[in-house]
């Protein structure tokens, strides 16, 4: 990964919200196998400062920080983050992404041809996937296989009155909701249990509530129900598969600090290899596309029929 023999991978991070602060700096700043080489964000004065508490550099000029890494991470929305990270792996970093990789296909698939072009390694983290107790939980229950049903609901409380949360006021939350931010936990779970989405019906609830119901490549069948909008009480997540085995229960995690690490060592890992990790930019661009798809049948007319869904 690195361009220097013996010397630990460089790593620099864009962005200085919440989530860069509470999960992607910290994991940085810890991470004994790379060095946190430096912070870019679009606001100077926020970059410095969090820059100062890591003990690490602020940057100013973006391609300053791409020319300085062999690799960057990015806490910024999907939309920001996708020309930005195209034009770090045509500077030839690799790319350690945040779901959702961009909320238009076109975006995605740029992300995805230009680290596919520069031969850079690419994971989107998605925290359910890296995560220890649900990763491992994951990897238990594709090779048990069997499993012919799914069911989650991720219920999130952002958006609920009086919430407090550092997060509601994130202007792409806003605009997309629990599909777009939640959704991709959910179907990270779902495609390597139970395989690509081929059909799916999807229809609108309460505020920004989404019903999905998704056929599979595998001939399961799976729902979720996704939202940042329930009131507190009623907030949980979870996911249930059903199959030959009887019912298994993803556990729980224990926040997004150790799951980040386990990213960072899934990305170092796949740019040592050459190997593409399962969760790489043409991943995140399959989520994208899934996700197009649902928020475009949940807009229509009713009644809403299934759309057919090809890769």
């Amino acid at each position: 990964m690195t361009t220097h023999p013996g010397a630990k991978p460089r790593i620099g991070l864009l962005g200085t919200g919440p989530w860069a602060v509470r999960t992607h700096a910290p994991a940085l700043a810890a991470h004994e196998g790379v060095e946190f080489a430096g912070v870019w964000g679009r606001r100077p004065e926020a970059a410095a400062e969090l820059a100062g508490a890591c003990g690490t550099s602020a940057y100013d000029d973006v391609d300053a920080l791409f020319e300085a890494c062999d690799a960057v991470a990015f806490a910024l929305p999907p939309d920001i983050q996708a020309p930005l990270a195209v034009r770090a792996a045509a500077a030839g970093c690799h790319l350690l992404l945040d779901k959702p990789v961009a909320t238009t296909v076109e975006a995605a698939r740029e992300v995805a041809e230009a680290a596919e072009r520069a031969g850079v390694a690419s994971v989107v983290f998605c925290t359910l996937r890296f995560a220890e107790p649900t990763a491992r939980w994951i990897d238990e229950q594709a090779a048990a296989g069997g499993w012919f049903l799914g069911e989650a609901h991720w219920l999130g409380s952002l958006f609920a009155p009086g919430s407090t949360s550092a997060y509601a006021a994130s202007p792409w939350r806003r605009d997309k909701g629990g599909l777009w931010d939640v959704g991709p936990h959910v179907l990270s779970v779902y495609l390597p249990l139970l395989g690509d989405v081929t059909e799916m019906t999807a229809v609108r609830g309460p505020a920004d509530t989404h019903h999905l119901v998704l056929r599979h490549a595998s001939g399961a069948s799976s729902t979720a129900t996704l939202t940042l909008g329930a009131p507190p009480e009623a907030a949980e997540a979870a996911l249930t598969l059903y199959g030959e085995r009887g019912r298994a229960a993803m556990p729980g995690w224990d926040g997004a600090v150790g799951a980040f690490g386990g990213a960072v060592d899934a990305l170092v890992e796949a740019a040592r290899t050459g190997v593409p990790h399962a969760c790489d930019a043409r991943f995140g661009l399959r989520l994208t596309e899934i996700l197009t798809w649902a928020e475009t049948q949940a807009a229509g007319p009713a009644p809403h029929g299934t759309r057919r869904l090809t890769a």
